[in-house]
Parts: structure tokens; C-alpha cells; sequence
């Protein structure tokens, strides 16, 4: 059984579901109305930080899972942990100023790549094996 990757795969989707509730407020805050998601750089920053997060479960769940899958349950999911800080520090970060976001997105996109080569390698090991 996956419990621990199945958690921070909870926690992922929870500070997704996060970083909407800080659009939705934010929309309020700086009066930007739907459907637009321009006007108000305070605005963008947070909307892009949203959006960022969007675009990289695509890649981080599947690397996670598979990691999990052909390693180590535990391990993914310490990893998995690493790219949710990584996640927070980067839209909180973004939030505040463009600059704020490097920190997060460097632990975020080392953890990924961590967790996509880990899968890579052992599924190629796995194959060589065979």
C-alpha cells in the first residue's frame, strides 16, 4: 500500500485548493471581475502563482506515483512533502513579489526532477533486469 504517497498527494491537492481561495480573495481585494485575470499586477502575481501550480502537478503527481510505484513508498512521499514547501514558499513568495518566487520554485522543480529520474532510473534498471 501507497499511505504515505497517497497523503502528500491529499496535501498536494490542498494547497492547490489554496492557492484558488488566494485568487478568490484576491479578485475581491485589487476588484478584478470574472472572467477577466488582468488589471491589477497584485492580482496577476497570485493568478500565475495559481496557474503555475496547475501546470506543474501534470508533471509532479505522475513522478511522485511512479516513484512510489518502482522505489519506495516512503521516500516518495518525503520527497512528495519537499515539493509541497517547495509549492507554498513559491506562491506565497509570488504573492508578495516576483523576486520572492525563486526560492520555492528551485525546491519545487528539484524535487520533481528527483522524483522523475528516481522513476526513470528504476523502471529502466527494472527493464534491463529482465
Amino acid at each position: 500500500m501507497y499511505h504515505f504517497t497517497a497523503l502528500v498527494t491529499l496535501l498536494a491537492i490542498l494547497g492547490y485548493f489554496y492557492s484558488s481561495i488566494l485568487v478568490s480573495r484576491a479578485r475581491g481585494k485589487f476588484g478584478v471581475k470574472l472572467p477577466a485575470i488582468s488589471g491589477n499586477a497584485d492580482f496577476e502575481r497570485v493568478f500565475r502563482a495559481q496557474m503555475n501550480t496547475l501546470e506543474w502537478l501534470p508533471i509532479f503527481l505522475p513522478s511522485l506515483w511512479l516513484f512510489a510505484i518502482y522505489v519506495s513508498d516512503g521516500i516518495a512521499a518525503a520527497i512528495g512533502l519537499v515539493w509541497v514547501i517547495g509549492r507554498i514558499l513559491y506562491v506565497l513568495g509570488y504573492a508578495k513579489a516576483v523576486a520572492k518566487r525563486s526560492l520555492g520554485f528551485a525546491i519545487q522543480a528539484s524535487a520533481t526532477i528527483a522524483l522523475w529520474v528516481g522513476a526513470l532510473g528504476a523502471i529502466v534498471w527494472r527493464m534491463v533486469q529482465a
